[in-house]
């Protein structure tokens, strides 16, 4: 009877254990790690970029600094290891360019279709959207207005490009 007990308490300290390391799995690790979630933000900015409900909001964009902020901006969400973000608040990097409602509702969409096209499980698709749905505040700036499509208001101005590092002459 003894080792049946002992037997019990060593499974349940097992299963305990492995479902502890479950739970502390980062939510990049669940997405499938740091080149998933990559090549997740690749495709959300392509499908951004495709969509005329919301291109003319990217059209003076720089599409490096925008790829590589998305992706840093996601990565440390999502706790991926290594990635910083480091660029502007979402509220500076979106500032007069007169997002609607509308025109966020429309990106949220896009990435549930990317997210949905990546097979991403429910679980880890809503804590991904938890993550960014606060940023709304940040971003809109015309609340209520479920207009979508529109443009760049005039006193717009972007971002400047990314500078791209040296790279190393080959000898």
């Amino acid at each position: 009877m003894q080792r049946w007990s002992l037997m019990v308490a060593v499974l349940c300290v097992g299963a305990a254990v492995t479902s502890a390391t479950a739970a502390e799995k980062s939510l990049c690790e669940r997405l499938g790690g740091p080149s998933a979630v990559s090549a997740v933000v690749d495709r959300a900015i392509q499908k951004l970029s495709q969509d005329e409900r919301l291109n003319k909001k990217l059209a003076k964009s720089d599409p490096t600094r925008l790829t590589t902020n998305f992706k840093a901006y996601i990565g440390a969400a999502t706790h991926c290891p290594g990635v910083k973000y480091t660029g502007r608040s979402m509220k500076a990097a979106h500032k007069n360019m007169g997002v609607t409602e509308g025109e966020f509702n429309a990106s949220v969409e896009d990435l549930v279709q990317v997210l949905d096209e990546f097979k991403v499980p429910e679980k880890e698709k809503n804590e991904l959207l938890a993550l960014l749905s606060p940023l709304k505040k940040d971003i809109v700036e015309k609340p209520g207005d479920m207009t979508t499509g529109t443009d760049l208001p005039a006193s717009f101005k972007p971002a400047p490009p990314l500078k791209q590092k040296a790279r190393p002459k080959k000898t």
